[in-house]
């Protein structure tokens, strides 16, 4: 008599299916090696220029094989593009920022605008020394954004600077010619700074001698109060008035 078969078992089912791979936001290790690729890039492409560089310099720089690249950049030109679209976009972000805070004074926003433009080129000097070396090779669709970026930041600066100038804060100087000053002080950064150096200190000294530059010797000064402070800014207020009826009448 034939026995029967016996049934295999059934598979087991899983009751809840795998969850889906996550998309959106990178992960954090895909956010740090971005950030290295760039660094190195930024580096490279300073010291040899875009064309001496390749993507298989960039991924020894990085400890990566070139394959490996791939999986987080397209090609060495688009790494380039993103790097020049960063570093040109940001100091302008920052600046209409700051000058948007309307309880600010004009000092205080020139401080700050000096300040974080300093701490944002020590942050990345060799992306900046980048961009001013390529800037003239620069294809038309990153120079305009540029272009609009440099533009932004010295309208930023200019009508901080006039704003104090109007409130007798600083100085009676050409807004333009003066913006035009403290952006050539704080572009020097990228050359002359060392990876080390005290970025926190540095960037209040300077910011401390944009503003020190500009300001009106008039201008009260921090700690000045009580009856003498009064006084002298009575006398800082009416001068101001006579200059401004002069300067209506004529």
């Amino acid at each position: 008599m034939a026995t029967e078969k016996a049934a295999a078992p059934a598979p087991e089912v899983n009751a809840e299916p795998a969850p889906a791979k996550r998309r959106g936001r990178p992960s954090v290790r895909r956010e740090l090696v971005e950030r290295e690729i760039k660094e190195n890039a930024a580096r490279l492409f300073a010291e040899r220029g875009v064309a001496g560089t390749t993507l298989q310099d960039i991924a020894d720089a990085t400890g990566l094989t070139r394959q490996a690249v791939y999986h987080y950049v397209a090609n060495k030109d688009e790494l380039f593009a993103q790097l020049v679209s960063e570093v040109a976009a940001e100091p302008a972000q920052l600046l209409r920022e700051i000058n948007a805070i309307e309880e600010l004074d004009p000092a205080t926003k020139l401080n700050r605008m000096a300040e974080s433009i300093a701490l944002n080129q020590m942050a990345s000097p060799d992306r900046f020394r980048l961009l001013i070396r390529s800037e003239a090779d620069l294809p038309e669709s990153l120079a305009d954004g540029y272009r609009t970026s440099r533009r932004q930041v010295l309208r930023e600066l200019t009508a901080v600077i006039d704003a104090g100038v109007s409130a007798g804060a600083f100085r009676d100087v050409d807004a333009r010619t003066a913006a035009l000053g403290v952006i050539g002080m704080l572009n020097w950064i990228a050359w002359w700074y060392r990876d080390g150096d005290d970025r926190a200190a540095i960037a209040a000294q300077l910011a401390e001698m944009a503003v020190r530059s500009l300001r009106s010797a008039e201008a009260p000064r921090e700690g000045e109060a009580g009856p003498l402070g009064a006084i002298e800014d009575l006398r800082r207020n009416l001068d101001r008035l006579e200059r401004m009826v002069r300067s209506a009448d004529g």
